[in-house]
Parts: structure tokens; sequence; C-alpha cells
């Protein structure tokens, strides 16, 4: 094809994701447009592009969200209809706030690019209407370093353009989205004090890409999975607006979406269920179940055309902004109605109350039907059984769908925990989440359990440079003349289950199994000897 039908493609391509081509200023294009979706926009490009938009228009400001450790910076766009510009403004109007990101992941460069055309899109064309009831946060390239180091070795699954995009891991060398609990990253430091913890969003949705998956939809989605948390965010998601959303992104788009999932040729042919992702906090939009907010995991499909993945990633994310402005109100009424009976499922049932701490998959009781495309099976020269992909696109109906979560270990709720004043470093994480604690003024003798460890397990291989441990044991009943200058974290709070995650020793994705009470368990001979958890848990 000669560069002349090339250009009239990107052209097309451009109509149908934009206003029109004709009223858009050249620096409010982005790479992919300009250069007839060959590339992506460089981390330099973002920033260029979010300093032009903020030229154009007072319902735009630009914000810092974090520089990286190799010095990159990462802008956030704040959009509202009356030029707020700080989270005070947004308090005193009392309007909700939404907040989108794209690229955490580097080589997936749809939801930066989807979002950059969607701000323009809300400052210059007929979208500004998403701003009448509601703040808008976006931070289209929140892996900076990752993102310009471009390669044409990475997301070589996916189709061919872009031909260069970045890598998975950030310039620390982490994975930024299994960073929510530990939050080693600079990355997600900046996510937390700039976004979570300053504007409090209402709704969070993380843009990625399929790491490829031959389903057939041009994008797959997923809610926050509450796991131990209040169940009430995650069932409105679920069930109310994400059904919505995939409604209309077929009458108006014509574009398949359902579920995110995967599922494996090794067990055999057609599949035996399809399987989401896990629960664990450590992923973000998961996180936010657990703190009484909504989330939305967006996957556009990684063998469609780079044009046709941004297109899929705008209009969802389109989709989303049409429904969380005319349901603000509820949206807001959903979270803040969760907190409040968080609170009170504590001051009722503290020292009652059982929660999970490990989970199991299992397969949702509703009936499921997965587009696809089909597959043959076929022998080789040395008769292994082999699978061969066909064109044709089939429906496989009444797939288990492997998207609940069961416990398979429980534990107590506390109306509080007791922490050592020697765990500050404890203190100071719950504390970076969110979490409020406090520091004890006098002594004060109190009543609960204290969990002592009989074994652990430490994990052989690192993983996100964690050698991941778990602990086995017993709890007592049990009282502590808990000392001044220790710490307490009452669970009367929003964030008690998260708490409870955090803090109980058997939980899958806690402190405890990311190394945080390393240092005191080995000194206190755990390899040798069953030893106290230092964390005690009053009723």
């Amino acid at each position: 094809m000669n560069s002349s039908a090339f250009a009239i493609i990107g052209l097309i391509c451009l109509f149908f994701i934009a206003e029109s081509p004709a009223q858009i200023p050249f620096n409010l294009l982005t790479t992919p447009e300009k250069t007839n979706y060959d590339s992506t926009s460089s981390s330099d490009e973002v920033i260029q592009f979010l300093k032009a938009a903020a030229s154009y228009s007072d319902k735009i400001h630009v914000d810092t969200l974090f520089t990286t450790a190799q010095g990159n910076t990462a802008l956030y766009a704040i959009l509202s209809k009356n030029g707020i510009t700080t989270v005070q403004q947004a308090v005193q109007e009392d309007w909700p706030v939404v907040y989108l990101q794209g690229n955490i992941h580097a080589g997936e460069v749809e939801g930066k690019e989807a979002l950059m055309q969607l701000i323009r899109d809300i400052i210059m064309g007929s979208k500004a209407y998403l701003l009448d009831h509601q703040i808008v946060l976006i931070a289209p390239n929140y892996n900076p370093d990752g993102n310009d180091k471009l390669s044409e070795m990475h997301r070589r699954s996916q189709e061919h353009c872009p031909h260069r995009v970045g890598t998975r891991r950030s310039g620390g060398d982490y994975d930024l989205n299994r960073d929510g609990v530990k939050t080693e990253a600079v990355e997600t430091r900046g996510l937390f004090s700039n976004i979570i913890l300053k504007w409090d969003p209402m709704l969070v949705v993380d843009m990625h890409t399929t790491n490829g998956t031959w389903h057939a939809n041009h994008l797959t989605y997923a809610p926050s999975y509450h796991s131990a948390g209040h169940p009430a965010t995650t069932e409105y998601t679920k069930n109310i607006f994400l059904p919505t959303v995939q409604k209309m992104m077929w009458q108006k788009h014509q574009l398949h979406t359902d579920s995110y999932g995967n599922y494996s040729l090794r067990d055999g042919w057609p599949p035996q269920k399809y399987y989401t992702y896990n629960h664990h906090p450590r992923y973000l939009v998961n996180q936010f179940g657990l703190r009484n907010r909504m989330a939305i995991l967006s996957e556009t499909f990684a063998h469609d055309k780079f044009y046709q993945r941004i297109q899929s990633a705008y209009n969802f994310a389109l989709e989303i902004l049409e429904f969380s402005n005319q349901n603000a109100q509820t949206i807001q009424s959903v979270n803040r109605g969760a907190s409040a009976a968080t609170i009170e499922l504590i001051e009722k049932n503290a020292g009652i109350m059982q929660r999970g701490l490990r989970f199991e998959m299992m397969p949702d009781t509703l009936p499921f039907s997965l587009r696809t495309y089909d597959y043959i099976q076929y022998k080789d020269s040395l008769s292994k059984l082999n699978y061969l992909r066909l064109p044709t696109i089939i429906e496989i109906e009444d797939l288990p769908y492997y998207s609940l979560f069961k416990p398979t270990k429980l534990a107590t709720v506390p109306l509080g925990y007791c922490i050592p004043a020697h765990l500050e470093s404890i203190v100071q994480q719950l504390k970076r989440l969110g979490i409020v604690v406090q520091e004890l003024k006098s002594d004060t003798l109190l009543q609960g359990e204290k969990f002592i460890i009989e074994s652990i397990d430490v994990a052989e291989n690192a993983f996100e440079h964690h050698n991941m441990i778990q602990l086995e044991g017993k709890f007592r009943p049990s009282r502590l003349n808990a000392r001044q200058g220790d710490y307490l974290v009452d669970m009367r709070q929003n964030l008690a289950f998260l708490i409870f995650y955090l803090l109980e020793p058997q939980s899958d994705d806690g402190l405890t199994r990311w190394n945080f009470m390393d240092k005191y368990l080995h000194k206190a001979g755990v390899l040798h000897h069953k030893v106290d958890y230092p964390v005690f848990k009053f009723w």
C-alpha cells in the first residue's frame, strides 16, 4: 500500500475518534494521528500536548503527579466546567471526582493516546457536557520512564503498530500495577499523595491492553474485586455501571465488550473455563473495593489494529464518563453509604464478625457466553496435538467464568490494632495509604487476642524484589499492656477492611507477606521457635 493510502486511512481513523480533523489545532493532534498510527507519543510529547491543551481553555488545569527517579515528570489534567484547580474548591462545590490513567504498563499505549484525545474533545469539542456534574482528572502517561524505553522487541504478540513501544516495568524496575500494598515506587507514592488521598476520587479507571488471548472482543473490563471489603461499590460497578456501558458500547459504537478474562489451550478446545485475574489489593483497581470506592479495569484487544485499539479505549472512557456524569450523585451516595456501613459494622460486630484473608477463585453462578476466535486441532509429525486458529468468530455458551473469590482462611475483625513503637515503619506505611493512626499518650490495658506464629514459609523465588512470606499459627485470647508511644489503629474508619487485610498475620497480600515484619521476626527467632506476632488486635 502506498503512502497516500496510509494517509487516507489515518484521516478516516482520526474522523471516527475526534470531533473533526479540520477543527483541531496541530499541537493538539497526538503522535499516532500525526504519523498515520505508526508511532506512539513520547513522554515529552505528552507533556507538550497537556501544556498546549491548557493554553486553549480555562476548563483544564495541568499539575504535576510526580517526578520519577530518572527525572521524568508525569502530569495530570484537572478538567472542570468552572476552572477548578484545587481540591478545596472541589470540596466546597461537593463535586464528585473521577480519575482516569493510562500507560501504567508502558507498552500498552492505547489508553495514553485515547485519554489525550478525550481531553481535547472535552475542552475543544462537543464533550464539554461531561463536566456538568463531575470533575475529571486524567493522567495519560503514568509510567514515563517505561514509556521512553522504546523497542521493536516489546509487545511482539500484538499487532505490529506502533512498531516501537515502551516497557512494562518502570524506571525503578517495578511493575507499577503490583505495587498497591507496598508502594515502593515513586510513581505509586505520587499517585496516593497527589490523587487518591488528596482528591479522593469516587471512581478510578486504569487502562491497559491484553497480553494476547484471542477472545474476539474489542475491549474487556473488570470491576474492583473487593474480597474482604464491603460489597456495595463492587456490586454497583459490576451489576449496574458496567452492563450499561457495555450496552452503550454496542448501540452507539458497534464495539463488542465483555468481562475481562483468559483461557488456555493447554486445557483443550473448546475452552473449559474463562478466568479473570486475582483479587489482591496489590492491583490498584482491586484496592479500591477495600477503600469503599469504585474502580474499573479496561483492557483493549491486543490483536486489533492500533487505531482500532485507540478507538475502543476512547469510546470506553467516553461511555464511562457519560454514565458517571449522569449518575454522579448516585455513585457518590453508594460510596458514602459503603463507608458509613463499614464503620457501623465495626461498631456493632467488632470481635464477632469474620472476614476472608485468603481466597480461591470460583465460577460465577450466572451463565457466561464467550465470544472468541475458533480453533481446530491437528497432530504434527511427532503426533503432538496442536491448535490452529481460524478466522471464524464463534460464541461458546454457558462457559464457567471464574470471577468470584471464596475465602479459604478467615479471621475475626477487631475494634482495632496496637502496633509497638519500634515498628514505626509499619505505621508510616499505613499512613501512606491514608489510614489514620494514633500514638498512645499514656499506658493502656487492651483486651483481645494475640497470634502465635508456629511456622513461616518463605518463597524461594523473588516476586517484585520480595521473597514473600506466609505465616501459620493460632490466635489466643490475651491482654496487652500497651505503652505510651505505641500506636493504635482504630477500625472505626472508612479504610477498616483495608486495615484488616494489611495487618492480619495470615493475609495473602498484607504487610507481613510483603516482608514489612521480617526484621522483627528474624530477630525474635521465628525460624527456630514459636514467636508472638507483634501486632495485637483488641476488641
